[in-house]
């Protein structure tokens, strides 16, 4: 009983930690949307800028409320506060939905 009250604790928090994410975000909609983001975090997620995080496998909702609080200021990055600020919600769900579906493999050294 302890266990299943500690799961659904930890499931409330991660809810209340990502916001909804669009039902309809479209993933083959995002990888035509990232022509912006492939400069700095590659087309495959991948980045080849060591000041851009990978993008690849990230979780979806976590993208989204990243691209949300730059766009609103609440979060600061100089360019990235430029590139989100014309993002729709739904441009940025789609965006987070092609990411997130890029598999990424992680092989020990």
């Amino acid at each position: 009983m302890k266990i299943t009250f500690a799961l659904a604790a930890a499931g409330a928090c991660l809810i209340g930690f990502f916001p909804m994410v669009a039902e309809a975000a479209d993933a083959r909609a995002g990888r035509q949307k990232i022509t912006t983001c492939q400069a700095c975090h590659g087309l495959d997620g991948l980045s080849k800028n060591p000041e851009a995080p990978n993008l690849a496998g990230q979780i979806q909702g976590y993208l989204v409320k990243a691209l949300t609080e730059y766009k609103s200021g609440a979060r600061q990055n100089e360019t990235m506060n430029i590139v989100a600020k014309d993002l729709s919600e739904q441009d940025m769900a789609d965006i987070a939905a092609y990411y997130s579906s890029i598999q990424v493999d992680v092989l020990p050294p």
